[in-house]
């Protein structure tokens, strides 16, 4: 049985992703900062490890702590956080991973970090530039490191079911919405596709309108 482990496991994306890979049948570790946030994970008997991403020496003892194999997916983020965990958790994240050689990595991000900022909107910008300023910079940090990545940067997240009608894309300006389920079965199929290594996508479904 495959494990995978999601940084992030109790926030609204992490959790959609841990409920689709427990019912695809994988060995699902959440790891989470606080696990009491997220009642879906004990509902579901996910295994969880408490880790505060932005203490390095918790983040090497949760990695201490999975099977050698184990796939590995943050979904981790800060909106207005003391302590962001957007850049230095992940910073920690990455390095940790390299150091126990454990390679195979996706990061979620979002659209309008790294080369896609230029696409964001004013009104994003304000809201949320901060935020993909810091996720910018785990993204520059993981691309200059030997880990065989893969980053996904969603459009704007909603939480209906999954409609099979998200689809990928690279280098474009790119707009719109997709529910996290969908960000989940996107995760799975980039994850198993060794072309999808060291590659930046975005993601949104055109089906859906705001």
């Amino acid at each position: 049985m495959q494990s995978i482990a999601i940084f992030g496991a109790a926030g609204a994306l992490g959790a959609a992703m841990a409920e689709y890979f427990h019912q695809q049948g994988f060995a699902v570790v959440g790891i989470v900062r606080e696990p009491a946030k997220n009642p879906i994970l004990s509902t579901l008997g996910i295994k969880t490890i408490t880790c505060d991403a932005v203490a390095q020496s918790q983040v090497e003892a949760a990695i201490d702590m999975l099977p050698s194999d184990t796939w590995v997916v943050s979904t981790m983020g800060s909106y207005n956080d003391r302590t962001p965990v957007d850049y230095i958790g992940h910073r920690y994240l990455i390095n940790t991973l390299e150091q126990q050689n454990r390679l195979r990595f996706l990061m979620v991000t979002s659209i309008g970090c790294g080369d896609s900022w230029p696409y964001l909107s004013d009104r994003s910008k304000a809201a949320f530039g901060n935020a993909a300023r810091e996720k910018s910079l785990a993204e520059s940090w993981l691309q200059t490191s030997r880990l065989e990545f893969t980053i996904l940067r969603p459009g704007g997240l909603k939480n209906d079911p999954a409609t099979g009608n998200a689809v990928l894309s690279q280098n474009k300006d790119t707009h719109g919405l997709i529910n996290r389920a969908d960000v989940a079965l996107l995760t799975h199929q980039l994850l198993k596709d060794h072309n999808s290594i060291k590659q930046i996508y975005d993601c949104v479904d055109p089906t859906l309108t705001y």
